[in-house]
């Protein structure tokens, strides 16, 4: 399992490709990346920064990627969330499982991201045309989260 906290952006091909050496047993390699939106409640959004308590952060980070591995039989799993300034286009988080089947590594992905919305110690503050605002996790979050109680 790797799980790292960054403020470099990260290269999916790479990140797969970690994954799969001397791996011929794997039938199934799911991926999600989180990008910055250029919009969001219909505000204009110039940058997004991220901050966050490192320890914390990559502590719940490993905690999430445990509770998935406890839950499927996945092989491998990479979690990378980065911080720092990031504008739109740019990748944010970045989740690869790989197993034996396809279901358990795409069940186990979307679990890995719907934790990281509501558990992971991030805070995300928007730059705006006219202001700032921080951004909290909201109801479908949770209710997405709890589906898996």
């Amino acid at each position: 399992m790797r799980v790292s906290v960054q403020s470099d952006d990260f290269d999916i091909t790479n990140e797969i490709n970690n994954l799969r050496i001397n791996r011929t047993d794997l039938g199934a390699i799911a991926t999600f990346t989180g990008l910055v939106r250029d919009i969001h409640d219909n505000k204009n959004i110039k940058k997004m920064t991220l901050e966050h308590f490192p320890i914390m952060a990559l502590k719940e980070l490993n905690k999430i990627g445990v509770m998935a591995k406890d839950r499927w039989p996945i092989e491998e799993l990479t979690i990378i969330h980065r911080y720092g300034e990031l504008f739109p286009g740019d990748q944010i988080v970045l989740v690869i499982t790989t197993s034996l089947h396809r279901e358990a590594a795409f069940k186990a992905a979307e679990f890995i991201m719907d934790m990281l919305k509501t558990d992971a110690p991030f805070w995300k503050k928007e730059e705006l045309e006219d202001g700032s605002r921080w951004v909290m996790s909201n109801k479908d979050d949770n209710d997405k989260k709890d589906r898996w109680k």
